[in-house]
């Protein structure tokens, strides 16, 4: 007759069956769980909520789109998962580990029971826990712990430069709408020079090189539009781009108004790129990372010393016809690794030159952060200065096109003045539009420099709600 424990052994498939899924989904020391879920602009755990592209889009809605659904910031957020759960690898080494075997087999021996047919059974618990490692295990967790550290810092730094490229790619397509705006008005104004060189020409008051002046004039418009309306489409598929959305989705845009810098952009750069050091992300992950080297130094160290386990184990073996016997062991095991081909010192070698490496990354990264912010420090410095001339320079150039146009339709002005005014007025227009564009990515850019890119700064280029305000509503 089987005993309980032939019986409990046959259900053994079951109860693994039954208990894998949930053993497999939990997350005990609760790393996973420090990785918060994509959220777009609002904080976290709130989570993404479906972008509505039939309604115009504004710079905050644009830039939460971005955040949710464009695939970078999905692959930086699975890799910190994959970091996260990496840890918990390394922590798992400090907890003793148990299995389960057992065994069936049909045997036929002659020196046995006659050399009949019998089966044989087994089974048993075997457990094995490291005591002591002269400090493996716990720099392997360091290790682990300053990789997900990097891969955290990697994440924000991944979503800072989306949430750049979805400024950037709004204001170009905001930018590219107006362009061809401004060409289809110079356009109008090329053809209805055209129309007036061509009734001069015919009573007599106009020369044919005027209207073939006038014609030139009018194609070069023409030409320019066309070239406008290729740069729409451009910048539209780069605004679908980072979006995550294919180019030939339906995209429109809330009007913005004309850009107008304030005063209060003169600061200390060397402050600046102090704090810019202190807040950037990926210089913070140059330095977890250099932690994690060292951290493997440590490792690969202490794989030279010894190890003391425990080990212990109970069994049960069978023979069919046979009452059987019970087993059982407990001892320690110390493991002295006393030549391994000089492979542990090139280990340590190697885990030691991957630290320099790492320190070398680390300060290449400090003095990229700091000409980061000197260069969009002075981008924004100039963008600034130029929107208030540009802004002049539209305005003389609206005022000699009037006048130039006004006097030749008095026919006491050349055709060459009017053109040479309208040609000036185009420029301006375009001059206009890149100026209060720039002062726009210009901004963005002295804020993803410094480590600061938020929804605070997209209320101040894009005055409204943002995302992440609404959804508490």
């Amino acid at each position: 007759m089987e005993t309980d424990f032939f019986r409990a052994l046959r259900r053994l498939p079951l109860i693994v069956t039954l208990s894998s899924a949930p053993v497999l989904a939990a997350d005990p020391f609760g790393n996973l769980a420090a990785v918060p879920p994509i959220s777009g602009l609002a904080e976290a755990p709130t989570p993404c909520l479906p972008a509505d592209f039939g309604k115009p889009l504004g710079l905050a809605e644009v830039v939460d789109s971005a955040l949710c659904l464009n695939p970078q910031t999905r692959q930086v957020w699975a890799n910190a998962r994959v970091q996260a759960a990496q840890v918990g690898v390394a922590q798992a080494a400090f907890l003793p580990g148990v299995s389960a075997d057992a065994s069936a087999s049909r045997l036929r021996n002659e020196a046995v029971r006659g050399g009949a047919a019998y089966t044989q059974r087994s089974a048993g618990v075997d457990l094995s826990y490291v005591l002591f490692d002269f400090g493996a295990r716990a720099a392997s967790l360091e290790n682990a712990r300053q990789l997900f550290a990097a891969a955290s810092h990697t994440r924000d730094a991944t979503l800072q430069s989306v949430f750049l490229a979805a400024v950037q790619a709004f204001f170009q397509r905001q930018a590219a709408g107006a362009a061809l705006e401004a060409s289809r008005l110079s356009e109008k104004s090329a053809l209805e020079s055209l129309n007036a060189a061509e009734a001069r020409y015919q009573v007599g008051a106009a020369t044919p090189a005027d209207r073939l002046q006038a014609r030139t004039a009018h194609a070069q418009a023409v030409l320019n539009r066309i070239g406008a309306e290729g740069g729409l489409k451009t910048a539209h598929g780069a605004l679908a781009n980072v979006l995550g959305v294919d180019p030939t989705r339906p995209l429109e845009l809330a009007p913005l108004p004309a850009a107008a810098p304030g005063a209060g952009f003169e600061a200390d750069v060397a402050r600046l790129i102090e704090e810019a050091r202190a807040k950037r992300p990926d210089l913070a992950a140059a330095e977890a990372q250099h932690r994690a080297a060292r951290a493997n130094v440590d490792a690969a160290k202490a794989a030279h010393l010894p190890t003391l386990s425990l080990g212990m184990g109970v069994g049960r073996s069978r023979i069919a016809g046979d009452p059987g016997y019970d087993s059982s062991s407990i001892g320690l095991t110390l493991s002295i690794p006393l030549f391994s081909g000089f492979s542990t010192s090139y280990k340590v070698h190697a885990a030691e030159a991957q630290a320099e490496a790492q320190a070398a990354r680390r300060e290449q990264v400090r003095l990229q952060v700091a000409l980061e912010v000197w260069n969009a420090y002075a981008n924004l410095a100039t963008a600034t200065q130029s929107v208030k001339t540009a802004e002049d320079l539209l305005e003389s150039a609206t005022q000699s096109e009037r006048v130039a146009a006004g006097r030749y339709r008095a026919g006491v002005g050349s055709l060459l003045d009017l053109l040479t005014a309208q040609a000036a007025l185009a420029g301006a227009r375009q001059s206009r539009i890149q100026a209060g564009t720039s002062w726009y990515v210009s901004r963005a850019g002295l804020a993803q420099a410094m480590g600061a890119l938020d929804a605070g700064l997209l209320s101040s280029l894009s005055p409204g709600p943002s995302p992440a305000r609404g959804r508490g509503e």
